[in-house]
């Protein structure tokens, strides 16, 4: 496959993955290769490539006689998705706690106080982004470049987990930051353990969160749909 190709197929995964993760493109509605084409503004070579690896991926499936769709996630899957995220992260923490935290791990915590006491100030984007970088950050804390690659295949299954919509309310996401800290105080401490069991705790919180929202959106509870999606829990 030409070069000019590859990348129009890699730019058309990252926009319909997107598309996926936002919930614009909803697991009920079949995906047509010409539509989803006309509305990247494409050609359907590398639209039909894309489907292909998202296929590949468990992004999306194709059901015989019927098309392609965006897969719904099962909460077994979302489960599974936190399962294999408290085992990591949970590693990633004790490692980082073990090895003393980063200066910027220091300095998202600085950041992270702030927000807290002040969170009127922040929209919930920037507090879940500041959350999500956290999350990453804990990795390369670490120090273990093994863990790292593992966890890099894995981050698009979690990231369709974080398209379920999470917490919603001010409060909600001020106790979200104070789980983060809450995590970041055992690293600074030199606590292996209580770091990790720290992380399994804010997992957990996040996998029941999940689950309700999935909960609710099959039993198509119209607010639902409106909470805004968290990429960090």
């Amino acid at each position: 496959m030409p070069t000019n190709i590859n990348l129009l197929r890699d730019q058309a995964y990252k926009l319909l993955l997107d598309m996926v993760i936002s919930g614009e493109l909803r697991p009920e509605e079949p995906l047509s290769e010409r539509k989803l084409a006309e509305r990247l503004s494409m050609g359907r070579t590398p639209v039909r490539e894309a489907l292909r690896a998202l296929v590949r991926d468990g992004v999306v499936e194709s059901q015989v006689g019927r098309g392609t769709f965006v897969r719904r996630l099962s909460s077994d899957d979302v489960r599974a998705v936190y399962q294999v995220r408290q085992a990591l992260e949970g590693m990633a923490a004790f490692l980082a706690a073990k090895n003393g935290p980063t200066k910027t791990l220091m300095g998202l915590g600085m950041q992270m106080k702030y927000m807290r006491e002040h969170s009127d100030d922040y929209s919930r984007s920037q507090i879940d982004d500041i959350g999500a970088e956290f999350h990453r950050e804990l990795f390369m804390a670490a120090s273990n470049p093994m863990l790292l690659e593992v966890f890099e295949p894995l981050r698009l299954r979690f990231q369709i987990a974080f398209g379920l919509p999470g917490h919603n309310s001010t409060d909600q996401l001020r106790d979200t930051l104070k789980e983060h800290l809450h995590i970041l105080e055992a690293i600074e401490r030199g606590d292996s353990s209580g770091a990790q069991a720290a992380m399994l705790e804010h997992l957990e919180h996040g996998l029941q969160v999940r689950l309700h929202a999935l909960e609710d959106m099959n039993a198509g509870r119209p607010d639902s749909q409106n909470h805004s999606i968290q990429k960090s829990l």
